[in-house]
This record gives C-alpha cells, structure tokens and sequence, in this order.
C-alpha cells in the first residue's frame, strides 16, 4: 500500500525542511510532541555563497525537558499496560520549538508529514511515517499558528498548556484539544478570588502575545461584568526598553490600585520585575496567572521583598507513579538528554579542545541523578507534567476506542470502522471528542464540544518565610464542575499577606457607599470611582443596585439611618386607647340612660305625664335615641367596608327618625292650643294618631332614599391616607360622595331647624306642662352642636374627625334625652303628686 502524505509536497520541495535534534522513539504508531526545552533560538548566517546552516537553540531549562520526559515516560507506561492498546506498540517524536513560533510551525509540519519525501506503511514499515497526533504546543500563539495548518487536514492537536480563550473556536480549529483549562475559565477564576477578597479596583499587565491579548479583553468583560474596573492597562513590550518599563512601573507606582492582575509567561515578567525593585515599589498585591504562578525564577532574595504574598491560579496537581525514577534513570543517549546531563553535572560528554587543559570535566555517562539536588526530580509539583501525561493517555484511548470497532457497527458513512493502516486524521478526532476515562488520581478526563477540557484550579499563595525561603502553599481550590456558587474553595486564614498589617489590603476606587446612600458616578472617571448622596425622606439604598435609592412601599418608611423599610405607624379611634373607651362608654351610657327611660315610662305608660302629647311618640323617640346612641360605635375601631356604609346610613336615618318624631311632637303642641280656640276641632283631626306615625315615616322614608341612593352612587368606602403623617397610616372612611354627605346632613338641618322653628313659636303656649319650652332648648343645642361640627370636622384629620362625629352626635342625642325625658321623669319619680290629670288641668285653670 503507499499513502503520499499531502504536506509531505512540502517537505519534498524544502519549504518545510527540518532538522533539529530531538528525542525519537520507534513504534507502531507514532505520536509527536512539542515542547519548550531551549529559550532561545541561534540564526546563522545566511553568505549565500553555500548551503545555509540549521538553525541551534540556547538556554537549556529543565522545566519543558521534564515534561517531554514525562510523555516518554506516558508512552512507555501505555506499553506496558495490557489492558490499553494490545498488540500495539507506541513510539514518540519529540521536538523542542526552542520558544520560537517558526521553529515550532516547522518542527509541527515535520511531525504530520514524515520527515522522508513519501514513506511506505505496508509489512516492512518501510520510511519515517507521520504522527497521528501531537502532544503540544505549550504556547498560545504557537498553537493558534499550528492547528490552522493542521486543523485543514484535521490532524489531533493536544496541548498541555495552551490556554487561550480563542482556541475554543471549532470553526477556525476544529481539530485542537487542550488538558489545561481556558482562559475564560481561568478568569472567571481570577474574577471570583478578587470578589471574594473585596477588590474591585485592579491593575492589568499582559504580554504582547495571542495569550495576553485575549486574557486581558476576557478581563476587561468579565470584570466589568462583576462592577470592578481596571485603573490602568499595560502591554509588556517585547523587546523590553527601558523607558516602557519605566512608564509601566511608573504607572503603578502612582495609581491608587493596591492589586496588580498579571498574564503572562516568565520571559515577558522578568525584566518588568527587575524595574520593580529598582524603582522601590512594594505594597503591591500581585495575582498570578497560570503561566508563571508555578515558576521559581522568582524566588530569590532579591524578588520576594516584592512578590512575597502573590495569589496565583496553578494548574491541577496530580500525581504519577513512577515518573521519578523513570526521570532519574535517564541516560545520556539523546541530543537533548545530553545538554540536560552537561548542565546537571557541569561538565562534557565530548570536552572540545583545550577544555580538560583548562580544568573542565568530562562526564562518563554513569553519573547518578540521584546525587544532586534539581527540580528535575521533584515530582511533588507536577502541574503542566500531569497535563502532558493526561495527553497522552487521551490520544491512546481514543486510538484504543477505534481499534476496538466492530465492523459494520462503525460511525462513520455505511457503518464502517476506521482501520490502522488506512487510518485518517479525522477518524481519530472523531473518537478523541469521545474520550472519557479516569486516571489512577482520580482525574477525569474528557472535553466538551470545543475541545476544552473539565476547568479546575489550585489557587497558590507565595509565602515568604523569615530564614528567607519561599513555600508555595495551596490556599484553595476552584472547580467548574462544583454547583453554582460553590465554584470557589478559599482559606483566607492560610494567606500569606506581605504587608506590615499582615492582612489583605483595599483596593478600591472609592469605597462603599454606607446604607442611607446611593452612588452618583464621578463623569469621566471607572464606574467604581463615585460619591456617595444622602437617600431622600421615604427612601432607602437600594442593596442590589448601588447607583439608585428605592422608594419605600406605600405602607413602609425609611429609617432615620435610611436603610430599612419599617412599617408605618397605624392610626384610627381604636377601642384600646383612651379617647376611644371615654366615647365608648359615653354611648354605651346614653344608650343605657335611654332604656331605663323606657322601662320607666313602660311601668308609668298609663300615667297622665306619659300619656299626654302622644305617649305612642315618646316611645318611638326613645328608641331612635338609643339608637343615635349606639351608632356612634359605628365609628370607633379599624374602617371596614360594612362599617363605612352603615355608620352614616345609621347616624343620618336615626337622627330623621328622632328629629321627625320631635318635629310631630311640635306639632301636635300647636294643633292641641288651636283646639282650644273656636273651631280649631277641624285642625286637630289633622294629627290624629295615624297622620302623626304616617308623617314620621313620610320624613324617615325621605332620608333611607337619600342614603340609599348615596350607598349606590358612591359609596363611603375604607381608605390609608398618608397624606398627614409621612410616618403614620391613617385609617380613614371617604365620605364617598360628598353631594351625598351634604343631603344626609342637610336633610337632618333642615328637619331640626322646623322643629327649632315650631317649637320657638309654642314656647309660650298656655298649658300646665307644655313641651314646647323643652323642644325649643334641645333644638336649639342640636342645632348649635352640628352647625360647629362642620368647621370642627373639615379640620380635624384622621382620628380625631371621627371623634369630632360622635361627640356630636353624643352631645345632640343627650340633649334631646335630657331636656326631652328629664322633666318627665323628674315628676314622674320624684313628684308623684303632679302626675295626675287635675294637677295637669288645675294649673292650666289656675293660668286661664
């Protein structure tokens, strides 16, 4: 069988040429890896006079050689597992991108395409083939550069510490997968720890790459999402001048913001760091992203003063069994293993000429690891290490899960499974985007529709210790997979603060608006800059919305502090309080008065003092009287809609029904003198028995017509007004129809003022007990009484109107009672002597 591999065209024409030492492992199926084991990168010179030379990479650090020992360490491990990939045997192809973007789009383009013109897969496993997947690249920028190739030949790309948001984007990288969580969720992360800790006004420094850029805009949005704003925004310059670094220092040296949010790896920071301490700038709280939380490049003496204290977003520790003495018993065979032994041991493998004459050592290659003191073998810490680990293993699961196909059960296009020696690029993405296993941590692994995979943090903290040496501590844990709000695990108590107070600082623009205020923004300035103004009287803070005060319900105030509703005070002529028991009683009493009245005329009705002037109407006044009496209950305790109808409707058709029978009375008085005269017979058949009920009922009729058309046209109905008291809740009945209030008390006036009119003009009526007299003085304090009631009740408010009602109607009610039954009763008790008909008509002779 022969496959011509498409960038292998490329290669052929030595556009994509490359050779650079690496680490090479042979296999059934390769897998490749890039990673950053040199900083810097060495150009020759091009004389154009030969061929050109390889480019060579400097600055050899342990960190990314350890992580590409760990996938060879993964792959190894796969080897031996029985239970994952049977009868298949995995190799490597490792590359270092010596931190340089066309080192390592060249070194990817190698690994997808075989480093030979065309290779053969077929029984002989004839050439160099290409890679089913990469491990890698650790950088944002190389990555973005590096799928968009290879994402067009959907060739799996998985990267152990590419972190930027935009490689999310399935459209534009269809094929890129990453074991280390976004950006987006690392500032979420960010955006939590600073909510919880209270800082809302916040310094950004990022490098001038894909990963700064995009972290920072991912900051600014979110931030500003959680009312926090970033005081300044600096980009660290590439080529680090000096007079850049100057201004950024500068910048935070005078700005008000205590914390100082960084994005960015240990090449763009160092060199910022170094202005640091030159320009003396401390007190700063420093929060690190991911990129260099876990370096130690910055725990020296010289930088801790400074950096002691930071909070840092690390990658999820894990652990691997076996790794460290798989990274102990390496050997000087490789390219790179041999740079690693030469700086370990400080000495040569192949001493050039005149290095043994000046006292260099030559290395046997049977040195032990074990002897010297490295990070190299500290597997306590192994963050992006577990992240290469974890990688790996999902590229194995998933070429295990297409392996394990049966056919004509397949996923793809009539059923069919994938097979190893015609195996696609996409095929083997197909089933990576299926992935799920759990490593012996306990880790999950999978990833969603973009290719993420689960998001969780360790938060670290950079505790600088008095002897001067630094132990990072993990303070807390965030995990997007936890339920909504628990996202967040933070020990505050365990923080290291580097500053004199040993607590954490403020950082805010201006601090927060106490209750009883609201925010008014500062114009031209962060949202988070503002003053605070005093709420206005009914207002409190609003608790949610800051910039704004709520006004309180209808039936709340604000307290004096304006920050809390309480409930209004409620006011209306209660049964409880003094005011209301003296009215009650008063009622009560008259009422009382009224039916021990009765029951004395009821056992003296046969009497001459009962029977004259229509003993029949004085029976009828009582009882209209106890009930003006007891109507005035009507208008003590709380307004309800019955109490509002009735204690008018009652009051106006009680007091018509005693006015009238006052009226009759008045009446008959004039019509008994008139019979006295020469034919005054004819006038007195007039006010028989049934005219003088008949016309009580006339006069009483007339008002229920009144009051029922008031109760059905508008009717008095409960109200709250707030209008007296800003604090207090007045319990109140609205007259509803005020048209109709008026007919109700002018009928009653008018009917009052004929009896006042009536009686006046038979006061001197010859006649031994003429009524008249009494008739005119209860008239005359009726009308008294309720021509003062109307100023009285229009300026009363609340309560005290309804008390002005009933002691009106009381003082009107005992007039009539007193000046009507008190004579009577006072003769009929106490002078028994004159109720008889000759002293009635013997002092009537005598005056005659």
């Amino acid at each position: 069988m022969k496959r011509v591999n498409v960038v292998g065209r490329l290669i052929a024409s030595g556009i994509f040429q490359f050779s650079l030492n690496g680490m090479y492992q042979k296999g059934d199926v390769i897998l490749g890896g890039l990673f950053e084991v040199h900083y810097f990168t060495v150009f020759p010179e091009l004389s154009f006079n030969s061929e050109p030379q390889q480019l060579y990479c400097e600055g050899f650090t342990s960190r990314g050689f350890k992580q590409a020992q760990t996938m060879a360490f993964a792959v190894d491990e796969i080897n031996r597992n029985p239970d994952l990939l049977p009868n298949i045997k995995l190799g490597y192809q490792l590359y270092d991108n010596c931190l340089k973007l066309g080192v390592s789009l060249r070194a990817a383009m190698s690994l997808a395409s075989g480093t030979e013109e065309e290779f053969l897969l077929d029984e002989t496993c004839s050439g160099s083939p290409p890679v089913l997947g990469i491990v890698g690249d650790p950088g944002s920028t190389h990555s973005i550069a590096i799928s968009s190739v290879l994402g067009l030949f959907r060739v799996p790309m998985v990267s152990h510490f590419s972190t930027c948001s935009c490689l999310s984007n399935r459209g534009k990288y269809p094929s890129f997968f990453r074991t280390i969580p976004s950006d987006a969720f690392q500032v979420r992360a960010m955006i939590q720890i600073l909510h919880r800790l209270g800082w809302t006004w916040v310094g950004l420094v990022f490098s001038d790459d894909d990963y700064g850029f995009h972290a920072a805009r991912s900051f600014h949005s979110s931030l500003a999402e959680s009312r926090g704003c970033v005081a300044y925004s600096q980009v660290l310059p590439k080529d680090n001048r000096p007079t850049e670094l100057q201004r950024i220092v500068g910048e935070m040296k005078s700005s008000t913001a205590r914390v100082v949010v960084v994005f960015s790896n240990e090449a763009y920071l160092l060199p910022l760091m170094d202005e640091v301490v030159v320009q003396n700038v401390k007190g700063l709280q420093w929060i690190a992203s991911e990129a260099w939380t876990s370096s130690t490049v910055f725990h020296t003496p010289r930088l801790m003063p400074y950096l002691g204290g930071t909070l840092g977003i690390a990658i999820r520790r894990g652990e691997i069994p076996g790794l460290r003495d798989y990274l102990l018993n390496v050997r000087p065979n490789d390219q790179p293993v041999r740079q690693f032994w030469e700086a370990v041991f400080g000495c040569r493998l192949e001493p050039p000429a005149g290095w043994v004459e000046a006292g260099g050592d030559v290395c046997t290659g049977q040195e032990d690891l074990r002897d010297v003191e490295t990070n190299y073998g500290d597997v306590s810490e192994l963050r992006p290490e577990y992240n290469v680990y974890k990688a790996v293993y999902a590229l194995a699961h998933a070429l295990h899960d297409l392996l394990q196909c049966v056919p004509g059960r397949g996923p793809f296009s009539g059923h069919r499974c994938a097979s190893l020696q015609r195996l696609e690029p996409w095929q083997l993405v197909h089933y990576l985007e299926r992935v799920n296993f759990t490593t012996e941590f306990g880790d999950r692994v999978s990833f969603d529709d973009n290719g993420d995979a689960l998001a969780i943090y360790d938060i670290m903290n950079w505790a600088w210790l008095q002897d001067g040496s630094v132990q990072v501590e993990n303070v807390g844990v965030i995990d997007e997979s936890a339920p909504a709000g628990q996202e967040l695990t933070l020990d505050v108590d365990r923080i290291f603060w580097n500053f004199e107070s040993k607590k954490p600082p403020r950082s805010v623009c201006s601090e927060s608006c106490p209750p009883g205020t609201r925010v008014a923004r500062k114009k031209g300035e962060p949202v988070c800059c503002f003053d605070c103004i005093s709420c206005a009287e009914g207002e409190v803070s609003n608790t949610t919305d800051s910039a704004e005060c709520l006004r309180c319900p209808e039936d709340f105030w604000s307290s004096p502090e304006r920050d809390l509703c309480i409930p209004k005070g409620v006011e209306f002529l209660s049964y409880q309080e003094s005011l209301g028991i003296s009215l009650m009683t008063a009622s009560l009493l008259g009422a009382l008065i009224c039916a021990v009245v009765l029951g004395i005329f009821t056992r003296y009705r046969n009497t001459p003092v009962v029977k004259a002037n229509n003993s029949e109407l004085s029976f009828l006044l009582l009882l209209s009287l106890k009930l003006c009496f007891l109507c005035s209950l009507l208008f003590i305790g709380r307004p309800r809609l019955w109490t509002c109808q009735l204690r008018h409707a009652a009051f106006g058709i009680s007091f018509v029904l005693c006015v009238s029978c006052v009226l009759v009375k008045t009446m008959v008085v004039l019509a008994v003198f008139r019979t006295s005269k020469p034919g005054g017979n004819a006038s007195l058949k007039w006010f028989g028995a049934v005219q003088q009920r008949g016309t009580v009922l006339v006069l009483t009729s007339f008002q229920a017509a009144i009051c029922t058309a008031w109760l059905v046209s508008a009717s008095p109905t409960p109200h709250k007004n707030t209008r007296y008291h800003i604090d207090k809740i007045v319990y109140e009945c609205v007259v509803g129809s005020v048209a109709g209030f008026g007919a109700l008390l002018g009928y009653i006036g008018i009917l009052a003022f004929l009896s006042f009119l009536l009686a006046f003009l038979a006061r001197n009526l010859p006649d031994n007990f003429n009524e008249a007299k009494f008739i005119t003085f209860s008239m005359l304090i009726f009308c008294a009484v309720w021509i003062s009631f109307v100023p009285a009740y229009i300026s009363s408010p609340g309560r005290y109107a309804d008390a002005v009602e009933i002691f009106a109607i009381l003082a009107s009610s005992f007039s009539l009672l007193v000046a009507l039954f008190g004579p009577k009763c006072y003769i009929i008790l106490l002078r028994p002597e004159r109720n008889t008909k000759k002293a009635l008509m013997g002092r009537a002779t005598t005056k005659t």
